[in-house]
């Protein structure tokens, strides 16, 4: 039996967001929720936080979750989860952010099906058609194009696949500030562009590969390090996924996730 062990960064000085894990949202701290939504998914046979920092630490212990401490000098979420997963014995590490308190177990599942069901996957990943022309233009969110067996072709900040005529013909009708506002129209509907939600599964022999390679060209251009897996020709496996999530990565952003809808606490 193949297991797939969930391990959740934390970190306490984040630099928008000091002490975001500690925050309290809908009555609960953030890590908590992420890690009671996430201790849902029937495929993970266990969840662990990752975690720097001893409040955070032990803040999981008192709700009676399973942390562990990791180095202070990670340079990224994913190095920390390679060294809490290189000590467990486990087939599959499922990189969950901790700043994800709407994740559904859904999610996760979904992550760890693509793992299971195809031997040529060596990392799993999610993503959602985009219905919103200001998400489309937005660097702040990151699209995917996928080829016709639903491999990653390339991740970008820019909007991609770029519908020239489409778009050319809107900005000549009406205008970049109009797109830029977020409106929806029926037009949107027959354009395919898909967000990546920042979800990843990981063969532990692939997720050990990747945190030894240096960072790649494109991954330092786009500030996007999944990058640096496709240009070392790793496999990234997409599933188009019904659900949505919102991290919080400012206090102005917990501020809306307490009034967001979407999904219920």
């Amino acid at each position: 039996m193949q297991k797939a062990v969930a391990i959740i960064p934390a970190r306490f000085n984040s630099t928008r967001f000091p002490g975001k894990p500690l925050a309290t949202l809908k009555g609960k701290i953030i890590i908590q929720h992420v890690c009671e939504h996430v201790s849902s998914a029937k495929l993970i046979d266990s969840v662990i936080v990752a975690t720097d920092d001893k409040r955070i630490f032990d803040a999981v212990n008192s709700f009676g979750g399973r942390a562990v401490m990791t180095s202070g000098s990670h340079a990224s979420g994913t190095d920390r989860v390679a060294e809490a997963a290189e000590k467990i014995d486990c087939n599959f590490v499922i990189n969950v952010q901790g700043d994800e308190p709407f994740i559904m177990p859904e999610m996760v599942d979904e992550v760890v099906e693509l793992l299971y069901n195809d031997d040529k996957v060596s990392i799993s990943t999610l993503a959602k058609k985009i219905t919103d022309m200001h998400e489309i233009l937005s660097p702040n969110v990151v699209k995917v194009v996928m080829d016709n067996e639903g491999f990653a072709m390339y991740f970008s900040r820019a909007p991609i696949p770029f519908y020239r005529d489409v778009w050319e013909t809107k900005k000549q009708e009406s205008g970049v500030r109009s797109q830029e506002s977020g409106e929806k129209d029926s037009e949107i509907r027959n354009i395919f562009c898909y967000k990546h939600i920042g979800i990843y599964g990981y063969r532990k022999s692939a997720l050990m590969q990747f945190v030894s390679m240096p960072q790649s060209r494109f991954e330092q251009i786009e500030k996007l390090e999944q990058l640096r897996a496709l240009e070392a020709g790793i496999k990234i496996k997409v599933k188009e996924t019904e659900y949505d999530t919102f991290g919080i990565d400012t206090i102005d952003d917990l501020r809306k996730a307490e009034e967001w809808q979407n999904i219920s606490l």
